[in-house]
């Protein structure tokens, strides 16, 4: 009876580190602490920062920003899809076209978004056309990069397996390649969400009238700190709930493929 009841506790103890709520507590803990020794205007406190995200929420400034920063995300973000896997999964299939390909890509993937920022201003405009294709180029290449890999690394003993059958290479393509490839296309599309929210506020913060990266970086004009952490809070709560959709997704429809 003692076994099972310590049995027990240990797994719902196990169950609440699992699910952050210790994390939270202990950040949000030295947050308020630290926040002591300094003014608001250095270190909001928890408080002061969800007495300005409410009051953001209230005026509507806060809604009309996330809208802004997540249309933004979603356009470049799914554009980098549409691109970056059919041209990675094809890519990836020829050796020779991805040796080819290899030398520039190391060269490109290297170069960040935000370095573009002035090129993009010149040649698509101050409107959203740029903001967006610097979230394409953003969360293009590790999609790209991770499709390719997934493509590379497929078992050849099963390539040449469908082949003994009498499968012709477009088949064994289909049904065979493309298979092996999805968790690795699926970990590239994640890590390109995380580089298009990180590349959406800092394209904002740059060249933007709205969104999320504005307010981050217009709270600095008004000696609102507390709207900073409140932008800041904001982003990480709506990139844990987009990956964790993401994941849950995943886990859900692409188990069969590896997905974890």
């Amino acid at each position: 009876m003692e076994k099972n009841t310590k049995r027990s506790s240990s797994g719902v103890w196990q169950k609440i580190l699992r699910c952050g709520v210790i994390s939270w507590i202990i950040i949000i803990t030295v947050w308020g602490l630290g926040s002591l020794a300094y003014d608001e205007y250095f270190l909001p406190s928890p408080k002061e920062t969800l007495d300005s995200l409410l009051l953001l929420i209230k005026n509507g400034t806060l809604w009309a920003d996330i809208v802004a920063s997540v249309g933004r995300v979603v356009k470049g973000w799914l554009l980098a899809i549409v691109f970056a896997v059919p041209s990675g999964l094809l890519i990836g299939n020829f050796k020779h076209v991805r040796w080819l390909v290899e030398p520039i890509l190391s060269f490109f993937r290297f170069v960040p978004a935000i370095a573009l920022t002035t090129l993009f201003l010149m040649w698509f405009g101050v409107g959203e056309e740029s903001k967006v294709a610097l979230i394409f180029y953003a969360s293009f290449f590790p999609i790209f990069v991770n499709t390719i890999a997934g493509v590379a690394t497929t078992d050849k003993s099963l390539v040449e397996a469908a082949s003994c059958m009498g499968a012709k290479k477009a088949r064994t393509f289909f049904t065979v390649v493309i298979p092996s490839a999805v968790a690795n296309v699926y970990t590239g599309i994640r890590l390109g969400l995380s580089s298009s929210f990180i590349c959406v506020i800092a394209a904002e913060m740059l060249v933007g009238s709205n969104g999320l990266g504005y307010l981050i970086n217009s709270s600095k004009l008004y000696y609102k700190t507390s709207w900073a952490f409140a932008g800041i809070v904001t982003l990480a709560v709506i990139g844990f709930l987009a990956d964790r959709l993401l994941q849950f997704a995943g886990k859900k429809l692409l188990k069969h493929f590896g997905v974890k």
